[in-house]
């Protein structure tokens, strides 16, 4: 498999996925990243932890219908032409 511009798309495209199918309740709360544990005070700087829980948040939240529509072109791509 030669590397190529597709293939790191393609790539890119499975790390987003592997995100966006994080379940708060099922897996990060297991681990200790659930909602409760990102509570911060008033002009305090938020944690990594908490910016890396926002960020899978806003993933699932905005990423859910083009992350349908690219997966499938990927699909339709990958019949038409292997």
């Amino acid at each position: 498999m030669a590397f190529t511009l597709y293939s790191l798309l393609q790539a890119a495209l499975l790390c987003v996925n592997a995100v966006a199918v994080l379940h708060e309740e099922r897996f990060l709360n297991k681990i200790g990243w659930g909602t409760d544990q990102s509570i911060g005070g008033f002009g305090e700087e938020p944690g990594i932890k908490s910016q890396l829980v926002n960020l899978i948040r806003s993933v699932r939240m905005v990423m859910r219908l083009p992350l349908i529509v690219l997966n499938s072109i990927t699909i339709v791509l990958l019949l038409l032409f292997g």
